[in-house]
């Protein structure tokens, strides 16, 4: 019997992506130069040669977008940014510039080549926006002082400095913002092999013993995402001390990551109840997004969101134009047998994996009884 009364906000999730107020150390943990930096190879030689061309011409970066899913590192990469330009940089929030006087101060207060970081940019005022433009086409600002008949536009000089955007929304910006941009860089998920050699810097730098296997147990269940593996180590910490262990190993992260929830494929009680859902009560589906939050109890946008990115890249959700449904990966998983008008919808769509092609459902249903995966 399913608990749909379990609710968990993103916010409360170990495996949340968004950042949480238990993350207050990741500050004192982002490396500051590239060689510290690990994962996002392209993105990173890419940069290493565009700051070192400006660098030899003495002058600003171009601006940076970057963008990506929450907790890949973006604004440590825009530290790294500013660091190489051997800059200061002044760090905001597109929500906080309210006003295009908020803008203006942030600006005239820039000194030559530094980098001015804006988080969230997607969320910035529509009027502050177009202030922004030419602050970025042409290093000025144009501002109306007064009101009515006496009212009079103004342009201040600006010192040339680099804007570094980062947004998880990169679809919501204008086109106008997004082409003032010359360089656009999306971060990828890491690989466990990167994230292992992030976690080993940081449990260093953060006095954790852990062995490899360790390390690699933490971090092929952090989705890709450093800001989760650095979670999951600090809590596994925890839990080498309730057993009274001075090292993280095997065991120790087993245990731990098993108390959490958390599976093998990195999969906690959130992920698996909206799989569980769309199995048990729609039968792999399809199910509609509203459908499917009523159901969970979750909000739609959170689904959208925070937990189906991760479903649908690890192939066990798909969207069709009827809505959501289970993939056979997905079935298998769970440890559930797909019903068999699962399995024929599946052939009328022409989606079943070769395996299953040629095969009576009752003939399917029995090679999976007898583990007959050829």
């Amino acid at each position: 019997m399913m608990n749909f009364n379990e609710h968990e906000n993103e916010e409360e999730r170990v495996l949340g992506r968004l950042r949480q107020p238990g993350d207050n150390e990741e500050k004192a943990l982002r490396p500051v130069t590239f060689e510290e930096y690990s994962g996002q190879t392209k993105v990173k030689t890419n940069l290493k040669i565009f700051i070192d061309a400006a660098r030899k011409r003495g002058e600003a970066l171009d601006h940076v977008l970057l963008y990506g899913p929450p907790g890949l590192g973006k604004t440590t990469l825009a530290g790294i940014i500013a660091s190489e330009m051997g800059v200061a940089m002044h760090i905001t929030t597109g929500p906080s510039i309210e006003k295009a006087g908020d803008l203006a101060a942030l600006l005239t207060n820039l000194n030559e080549n530094e980098v001015l970081f804006i988080d969230e940019i997607h969320r910035l005022n529509k009027n502050v926006e177009e202030v922004l433009y030419p602050a970025m086409e042409d290093y000025c600002l144009d501002l109306m002082i007064g009101k009515g008949p006496a009212a009079r536009s103004v342009r201040l000089d600006l010192p040339r400095f680099t804007l570094v955007g980062a947004t998880t929304r990169a679809g919501m910006l204008s086109a106008p913002l997004r082409d003032r941009f010359g360089m656009i860089h999306r971060l990828e998920l890491y690989e466990t092999e990167d994230l292992m050699e992030i976690l080993k810097r940081d449990a260093d730098l953060l006095g954790i013993a852990i062995n490899d296997e360790g390390l690699r147990n933490i971090a092929s269940r952090s989705r890709g995402t450093p800001r989760i593996a650095i979670r999951l180590l600090k809590r596994m910490r925890d839990f080498a001390s309730y057993l009274e262990k001075d090292t993280i190993d095997k065991e120790v992260s087993d245990y731990g990551l098993k108390a959490l929830d958390i599976d093998e494929l990195g999969l906690d009680a959130v992920d698996r109840r909206l799989l569980t859902s769309i199995a048990d009560i729609f039968k792999g589906g399809p199910v509609g997004l509203e459908t499917l939050a009523a159901c969970t109890g979750e909000d739609p946008i959170t689904i959208e969101d925070v937990y189906e990115p991760f479903l649908l890249q690890n192939g066990f959700l798909h969207k069709t134009p009827r809505g959501r449904m289970l993939t056979l990966r997905a079935f298998e998983h769970l440890g559930l047998t797909p019903p068999p008008s699962f399995i024929t919808g599946m052939k009328n769509a022409e989606t079943v994996p070769p395996r299953y092609e040629n095969i009576s459902i009752e003939d399917w249903q029995n090679s999976e009884r007898n583990g007959d995966n050829n």
